[in-house]
């Protein structure tokens, strides 16, 4: 009887709960997501550029971006979401390069009409990583398809391999790090805001007017080489409220100029040390120092993710077979300072006029 009254004494259990969960996990919340994405995108970054195959950028932005939202560890319902949500993305993709790129006059107007609905879906309260991969495989699969359609497919099988590899370590991020118990973990936003939403069809039009016509003067020119501008400007675009005057602008100049000064210093040591080992330290490096000021509570949080896109975007067009980085660090740096300076520029200029428009047009006029 005394054994059976110490076992459940109310004290001795909670001491007991206590030690369970001190053995189990002993950071906090913030240090967890940061250690979790460093982990995450090192690991990206280094299976990608080992086996060096096309888009190679892709596997540690899709990781950088899944691992920087604060959202609790994926379900299997989820996990069964996203394969259904890749599928979607690549067959849009691969209809809009085989059966409407030949047809511009058709192509250009179902390509705005679906870019559309997926800002809508995003402003919305859809998942980002749906609208993320929907909106790279519209767009980028029919610009690869305008030098040749087989190369299309391979840019396909690898745009899969590259989400599926950062699926699975956003997966296993989370497994192997996970959220402490004691601790609350940050809520997933990813429910659809139900009924017709003006905001978000306002957002949604001028995020299309946006991006359209960039993508079809790259395609016109056949500046297909340079899909960068296009990739960033994408993600760019998910975000219009960066359109909000001149001082979200200069931080968003500032990421990209964070983003660019953090590769020149990664690409000159190592240069000095051209080791694969010590350039996988070195990313988990500076990915564990960007991370601490993403998790952390500063306003300046939300650009560094905008940094570190355009840290990996540099990085997976200096490091390739072939690639010359005096040529394309320079360029590169352009276009994605274009992509911000045009984003920024012109959904500014949307919003001093778009706006009008829509209460003007929708505003009932009085009889006679």
């Amino acid at each position: 009887m005394s054994t059976s009254i110490s076992i459940h004494h109310p004290g001795k259990r909670k001491w007991i709960e206590s030690v369970r969960e001190k053995k189990a996990w002993n950071l906090d919340l913030q240090s967890t997501r940061t250690l979790r994405y460093a982990v995450g995108v090192t690991t990206a970054a280094a299976i990608s550029f080992s086996f060096n195959w096309p888009l190679i950028f892709i596997t540690p932005l899709f990781a950088s971006i899944f691992l920087s939202l604060p959202m609790p560890a994926p379900t299997i319902r989820k996990v069964i979401g996203f394969l259904i949500q890749l599928i979607t993305a690549s067959s849009l993709g691969i209809v809009f390069t085989l059966f409407l790129m030949p047809y511009p006059l058709v192509f250009i107007p179902v390509l705005g009409l679906v870019m559309f609905h997926i800002y809508y879906f995003a402003n919305r309260g859809g998942s980002v990583f749906f609208v993320l991969m929907t909106l790279i495989s519209a767009l980028l699969l029919p610009m690869m398809g305008t030098l040749h359609r087989a190369l299309s497919h391979g840019i396909t099988f690898y745009f899969v391999l590259s989400y599926m590899l950062s699926l699975i370590i956003y997966i296993t991020a989370h497994v192997l790090i996970p959220d402490p118990p004691s601790e609350v973990s940050g809520i997933d936003h990813g429910g659809i805001e139900p009924g017709y939403s003006r905001d978000a069809a306002l957002s949604a039009c001028k995020s299309t007017i946006t991006v359209l016509p960039v993508f079809v003067l790259f395609v016109a020119m056949g500046w297909s080489d340079h899909f960068v501008m296009i990739t960033y400007s994408c993600v760019l675009s998910l975000t219009p409220q960066f359109s909000k005057g001149t001082v979200a602008g200069l931080k968003m100049f500032k990421s990209n100029l964070i983003g660019g000064v953090s590769f020149m210093i990664f690409y000159g040591l190592i240069v000095a040390v051209p080791s694969y080992l010590f350039a996988i330290a070195l990313i988990y490096l500076t990915t564990l120092i960007f991370a601490k000021g993403i998790f952390s509570d500063h306003h300046y949080s939300k650009y560094l993710t905008f940094a570190m896109s355009a840290f990996f975007i540099l990085l997976g067009g200096s490091l390739g077979e072939g690639a010359s980085f005096a040529d394309k660090f320079i360029t590169r740096v352009l276009l994605i300072g274009g992509a911000m300076i045009y984003v920024v520029g012109v959904l500014s200029i949307l919003d001093c006029y778009l706006p009008n428009g829509f209460s003007q047009s929708t505003e009932k006029k009085p009889p006679g």
